[in-house]
């Protein structure tokens, strides 16, 4: 009976250390890892300094710019006063 719940322990203890659970990243659509699969890229970075490896359908898009669809704050200069 002793062997059994020693064995029961110690699985219970071995199911809760395996690599298998990842942390989340990027609002819960990525996992930290050290590297990642073929279908994902990195965004970000974790904060236990893994890669934050996110399916490309959940990344953000980028914006391009040109240079018609400019705000006006980005089109004009800052003029600074002169002392």
């Amino acid at each position: 009976m002793r062997f059994l719940l020693l064995t029961l322990a110690a699985l219970l203890l071995l199911s809760q250390l395996t690599p298998g659970s990842t942390q989340k990243c990027w609002n819960l659509h990525g996992r930290c890892r050290q590297k990642c699969s073929r279908k994902e890229r990195i965004y970000v970075y974790c904060t236990n300094n893994k890669l934050c490896c996110v399916k490309p359908k959940y990344q953000p898009r980028e914006k391009l710019w040109s240079s018609s669809s400019k705000p006006e704050a980005m089109k004009t200069q800052m003029k600074l006063p002169s002392v």
